[in-house]
């Protein structure tokens, strides 16, 4: 295990960070209602929680990647959350390939303080640089592991050799596929890493807030969460559920009832965007993106095959978490496999 320098960052005592108002864009195409906003970044200021993460689901700039873009622009987004959230600290998502490094800047001067930087674990070492000059930029940086569960947890000290001091770095179950066993043991090498480690899950398999809670188990910092696990495909871990169920641990500062409160505003606001329940089951199980659901319909459609098969095909071709030539690969296997049969 190589050496690394001495913490930048204290070790806080654990948080929930809220992801509502981030995570939660994926659920309505990153169309959000001025109104809806303000009042639910109203109520959170008046919580205990400490940090809330805006804007597009995918990063900030996503629109540079050909995805739809946020109907609220990044300088109104400042405007409302500098108005709303005079206290709590906010933040938003980055991703290097669309991302700038400029915009960060900006975004910090109007008042941000936190931003999260997902990357895939293999895929570091290709951004130190970008890393590196964001921690010049942002006082809190945290490193996102994008899709952890497809890289074994004793790769990730050498593929992680040589990063900045960054305030934390994120376990993040992308596909919902881990298990507590799963989130304790990438907790305890992501610890070894860097100090402060946070954990992201998703709830595929109904497992989110068990696995927050192991993360918490396991020394993690942070976890996130979005009101009524509202989120990417199957959701995320309900802030207000981790929030009552660290009550029933002893931990009472979260203030579970005003959360509740706001899940229920969430639940009751949105007009949330249909999922397909079966490939979230599926890609919770064997292991692949829902983003890649649409694209693996399209090569079912194409090539005559099931879902399943294919996935698990991909997944077995990959060698961290399945790709787009993956998938290929596998439909091409199958359709030549049902040839010869």
């Amino acid at each position: 295990m190589q050496e690394h320098r001495a913490p930048q960052f204290p070790v806080p005592r654990v948080e929930i960070l809220d992801a509502t108002l981030r995570d939660g864009s994926y659920a309505v195409d990153f169309q959000l209602d001025e109104t809806f906003v303000r009042k639910l970044l109203r109520q959170l200021e008046a919580t205990p929680i400490t940090k809330v993460e805006v804007g597009h689901g995918l990063g900030f700039e996503a629109e540079r990647s050909g995805i739809r873009a946020s109907n609220i622009d990044l300088p109104r987004w400042c405007e409302i959350v500098g108005e709303e959230l005079p206290t709590t600290s906010w933040g938003m998502f980055a991703q290097p390939g669309f991302s700038r490094l400029e915009t960060l800047a900006d975004l910090c001067k109007e008042g941000m303080s936190f931003v999260r930087i997902g990357v895939e674990p293999d895929k570091v070492r290709n951004h130190l640089d970008y890393i590196e000059r964001a921690t010049e930029i942002c006082g809190e940086v945290y490193l996102n592991l994008m899709k952890t569960s497809s890289t074994p947890a004793h790769d990730l000290p050498e593929l992680l050799r040589g990063i900045p001091d960054v305030a934390g770095v994120y376990v993040v179950d992308s596909c919902g596929s881990m298990m507590p066993a799963d989130v304790r043991r990438y907790v305890n090498v992501a610890k070894e890493i860097c100090p402060v480690v946070g954990f992201h899950g998703h709830d595929n398999l109904g497992m989110a807030n068990a696995n927050s809670i192991a993360a918490y188990e396991a020394g993690a910092a942070i976890a996130d969460g979005t009101l009524d696990g509202i989120g990417r495909g199957a959701g995320n871990a309900e802030t207000e559920s981790l929030a009552g169920i660290m009550r029933l641990l002893g931990e009472d500062r979260f203030d579970y009832k005003e959360l509740a409160q706001l899940a229920h505003f969430c639940r009751t606001s949105l007009e949330l965007l249909p999922e397909d329940r079966n490939m979230q089951v599926l890609g919770g199980v064997i292991g692949i993106h829902s983003g890649f659901f649409p694209f693996i319909d399209q090569l079912c459609e194409e090539k005559s095959v099931e879902p399943a098969p294919l996935m698990e095909t991909a997944a077995g071709l990959a060698r961290y978490s399945a790709e787009k030539s993956d998938l290929r690969a596998a439909a091409q296997q199958l359709c030549r496999q049902t040839v010869a049969a």
